[in-house]
């Protein structure tokens, strides 16, 4: 389903980039992935930039909040209201970095944290519904929570967005896909003792790409870093890089591993 014109509520709808370095972030993205950047003239919207592929908005990208605010994808999940939204992390346990606020014209959003501390954010929409392609190459394709507490994840998460969860394996290696109306619409796994113990519980913004080594190659041109060497996993073959301004990003070949 690559074209969208309306999202399910929990269904992850928008992913937009935290940078240091908008013109950077702009350069990179748009060689990388080919998409067009549009930064609204508003002096209210900050520089905030949008970019399409095929005249479809496909993500966005903004400047830093605040200087302790680290470079990073956010991913935004579709809901009714954000106030609701906003009782229900609060009464599960979760924490507030930004309440509910209209911008502009275009919806009204909130950025929460779970109860482990990953940020994730919500999107109520006006005039802007979401990401108008996924799952097309160059284009988002899917979000994961990486957590040390991922028992306390499958009670908040249902919670606030009336996810169902569907198990894949147990222990460390377990992988939980979430689900709206029976469609696995994102991942959770847990963070093991292989990964740095200063990497903070995230969510995770994975791009579809046609060629995941071909793109790590473009990227390391582009001046990206390879966090995460190509490699198989049952959905096919990925990779995590970080941009030039510092956000890490995954890129994944679906389909046949490899």
């Amino acid at each position: 389903m690559p074209e969208m014109t309306e999202y399910k509520p929990g269904m992850p709808s928008w992913v937009d980039l935290g940078t240091p370095d908008l013109d950077k972030a702009i350069a990179f993205y748009t060689a990388l992935f080919g998409w067009q950047a549009d930064r609204a003239p508003q002096p209210e919207a900050g520089g905030y930039t949008m970019f399409s592929l095929r005249g479809k908005y496909v993500a966005g990208a903004g400047p830093l909040m605040s200087e302790q605010q680290p470079p990073a994808w956010s991913t935004y999940f579709h809901v009714i209201e954000a106030d609701a939204a906003f009782a229900r992390v609060i009464a599960n346990g979760g924490g507030v970095l930004m309440e509910p606020l209209d911008v502009l014209d275009v919806g009204r959003m909130a950025v929460f944290t779970d109860p482990d501390g990953a940020v994730f954010s919500v999107w109520e929409p006006k005039a802007h519904t979401g990401a108008g392609l996924i799952w097309e190459p160059n284009t988002f394709g899917w979000t994961e929570l990486w957590t040390r507490d991922p028992h306390g994840a499958k009670h908040f998460y249902p919670e606030v967005f009336e996810w169902g969860v569907k198990e894949n394996g147990e222990g460390p290696q377990a992988y939980t896909e979430w689900q709206v109306d029976g469609r696995s619409i994102a991942g959770m796994l847990e963070i093991g003792p292989h990964i740095p113990a200063g990497v903070p519980p995230h969510w995770v913004v994975y791009f579809v790409v046609e060629d995941c080594d071909g793109m790590v190659a473009k990227a390391s041109e582009l001046g990206a870093t390879t966090v995460t060497e190509p490699m198989d996993i049952p959905f096919g073959r990925f990779a995590i890089l970080q941009d030039p301004t510092g956000a890490n990003f995954a890129v994944i070949k679906m389909g046949q591993a490899g």
